[in-house]
């Protein structure tokens, strides 16, 4: 059975941060999330008053964060020791687990910072493991070329090609597609992974719907996906994950399973004990 396009969401512009601006399309009222994933957000800016103020030192616990550039550097420094600076083509994934306070600073003071950020939950069982840090640099992440274009594998395996981020529970497919004029591409998915395509150049079409620029399709199930790409060629992220099928209680930078867990969270914060081991 195809997969076709059940929901769009337009990205909506907001901030966050120190009034970095942003447009979300997971984690808004609008679709406040989509099991497991629990946040995307796409930064695109050409002013640095837009972005310099980046995202200080703040405190997560219980899922994982996922930056990708595009273009432009940013600095993470983190509780448990790691530091690093991605730049255009990086990836790095985060396991916050029972705790990290991490910053995200810009590495650059002028032109153009253009990247993502995903929040992906974490089952009860691994929400207080311990934190863990994967910083993977452009030229270790493989890449499939074809008569319609290029496909980065940033996460999880396509046509036998494995990604280089490993050990996620979730099993993540992360892809970064980047197709010509009327380029198709097809793939096999796992019928039970939610699945999402976000558009961040030009246009798409899945089973007849056009998906334009800045917005995300959320896809029906389905073993089987076709994208075209539009007139201009495309540039879309496509992310597949299986759904935990747990509750979820959020606020601000911690996601648990329930009320007394998410208390608890902002207790170990404010008194220090956030971070363990």
């Amino acid at each position: 059975m195809n997969r076709h396009i059940s929901n769009i969401i337009r990205a909506a512009a907001t901030s966050d941060g120190d009034g970095v601006k942003i447009a979300r399309s997971i984690g808004s009222y609008v679709l406040p999330q989509l099991d497991p994933f629990l946040l995307l957000d796409e930064l695109k800016a050409d002013e640095a008053a837009d972005y310099i103020g980046g995202f200080p030192s703040h405190p997560h616990r219980g899922f994982e964060t996922v930056t990708y550039m595009l273009e432009g550097q940013m600095r993470h420094k983190d509780s448990a020791g790691n530091e690093g600076v991605i730049h255009a083509g990086d990836i790095q994934w985060m396991t916050a687990g029972s705790g990290i306070i991490h910053s995200e600073m810009p590495e650059q003071t002028e032109g153009r910072m253009w990247g993502f950020q995903l929040w992906i939950n974490l089952p009860s069982a691994q929400k207080m493991r311990a934190p863990r840090y994967q910083e993977i640099a452009a030229a270790d992440i493989p890449e499939i070329t074809t008569d319609s274009g290029t496909i980065r594998v940033l996460a999880g395996t396509v046509d036998s090609i494995n990604g280089p981020v490993n050990d996620i529970v979730t099993q993540p497919l992360l892809l970064d597609l980047q197709l010509h004029q009327g380029g198709t591409y097809k793939l096999a998915l796992a019928d039970t992974h939610t699945a999402i395509v976000y558009v961040y150049r030009g246009s798409l079409t899945i089973e007849d719907k056009v998906l334009h620029t800045q917005h995300l399709a959320q896809l029906s199930q389905g073993e089987r996906l076709t994208i075209t790409a539009g007139d201009d060629g495309v540039g879309a992220l496509l992310l597949a994950a299986a759904p935990l099928n747990e509750p979820i209680v959020r606020g601000g930078p911690f996601v648990m399973n329930t009320e007394q867990e998410l208390q608890q969270a902002f207790y170990d914060y404010k008194t220090g004990q956030l971070i363990r081991g």
